[in-house]
């Protein structure tokens, strides 16, 4: 979140403090700061968690990054990691990375099939049968393995282990009012959708299930999400 606006809001809720303390209104006061404590009390364990996890993840697959990285140079001359520009956080931007699953110029091609475009809705861009997919790309899609850079991600505080995964500028712009709840909580790597069918779901209904996290996020339920991708990932449903 931008510094400029956390001191604003710092601002504000001091001034209606002052206000409601000065009107003999204490119990509203308290419960106020009561909110404030709990908030930021769950705010800073979740990016705790965050940061020990993630860096406990990154020495763990510390051998996979290595073989991942080689079998994709070997198949596809170039840089083994993918940069993307993603939209997080109050529609911040910030940069993405992936293994890289596809050819050099995939970008450029993508506007040459964007009219196979499987996704009913419009708004994203799914084709199981891509060409732009090479045959590495394919397995690491298939198992998740292309998402494992992003722990660096969640490491410097631009995702979290679990939130909405994060859109891309061009599908954010396709956005509706009620779409943009998404970007009220920071984007995560694993999200309800992604450990109940993937991109087999619709995108309306990725929304809806976004926004039932964000409504109900606890570490709890953070938890709960967490273990389910663990079969999600090695059934690898819905990947492609």
């Amino acid at each position: 979140m931008d510094k400029n606006n956390i001191n604003v809001k710092e601002e504000l809720i001091k001034e209606l403090l002052v206000k409601l303390s000065s009107s003999g209104k204490s119990s509203v006061v308290l419960k106020i700061l009561l909110w404030e404590i709990t908030v930021n009390t769950a705010s800073f364990m979740k990016r705790f968690l965050d940061a020990i996890l993630s860096l406990a993840f990154i020495l763990l697959f510390s051998p996979i990054y290595l073989l991942t990285a080689l079998c994709i140079v070997i198949e596809s001359p170039g840089p083994f990691i993918y940069k993307q520009t993603r939209v997080g956080k109050n529609g911040l931007h910030f940069n993405f990375y992936k293994f890289r699953s596809m050819v050099m110029n995939a970008d450029k091609l993508k506007d040459q099939i964007m009219e196979q475009n499987e996704s009913k809705d419009g708004v994203t861009f799914k084709m199981k049968k891509d060409p732009r997919i090479t045959k590495t790309g394919s397995f690491i899609r298939r198992f998740s393995i292309d998402e494992l850079p992003q722990l660096f991600n969640v490491l410097i505080g631009d995702m979290s282990l679990v939130g909405p995964r994060p859109p891309v500028p061009r599908e954010v712009a396709e956005y509706t009012l009620e779409d943009r709840k998404r970007l009220h909580v920071t984007p995560g790597i694993t999200c309800i959708w992604q450990v109940t069918g993937r991109s087999d779901i619709p995108f309306n209904e990725q929304v809806e299930l976004d926004k039932q996290y964000i409504r109900s996020k606890s570490l709890k339920n953070d938890l709960i999400i967490l273990l389910k991708t663990i079969p999600a990932v090695l059934t690898g449903k819905g990947a492609y």
